[in-house]
């Protein structure tokens, strides 16, 4: 069953210890576990992102980094897109595309949103406006693509 997601919207220093601790586990359980990727996910540019985290009963249920334009690429860039395997099956993932997509642009006024997407999920980022460009690469064992929209 569908419920409602109570999203948060912290920069780096106003995150709880118990929200950032939420926030890296959920990220090591998908990013490193499930798709058995080994890599250092704190690499040092959570400071400089808005973090976006949704809850479904108190429990951190989706999550992302935005960055303004020049923080990580020369355009507004979202990264670590994530929902926690067992709320996936309901399209949550949408609603925090949606989310993040708002917060840019009202936010930080991108014109231009620029990721580097798991290659698997195109046609998901494409859904949201993005389109595909330059060759597919490999980043931490998985094939990713750049994206670009707007």
């Amino acid at each position: 069953m569908r419920k409602e997601i109570t999203w948060k919207v912290n920069d780096f220093k106003s995150l709880t210890t118990d929200e950032l601790y939420a926030i890296l586990h959920l990220r090591c359980k998908v990013f490193v576990i499930e798709q058995n990727a080994p890599y250092l996910d704190t690499d040092y540019n959570d400071p400089k992102a808005v973090h976006i985290h949704g809850y479904i009963d108190n429990e951190l249920m989706a999550y992302c980094r935005l960055f303004r334009s020049g923080d990580y690429y020369r355009e507004g860039s979202l990264g670590r897109v994530i929902v926690a395997e067992e709320f996936r099956k309901y399209g949550y993932g949408h609603d925090l595309m949606k989310k993040a997509l708002e917060i840019e642009a009202s936010e930080f006024g991108s014109k231009e949103i620029v990721i580097s997407a798991q290659a698997h999920l195109q046609n998901f980022y494409r859904s949201h406006g993005f389109i595909s460009y330059g060759e597919p690469y490999l980043e931490d064992g998985i094939p990713h693509i750049r994206m670009k929209r707007g």
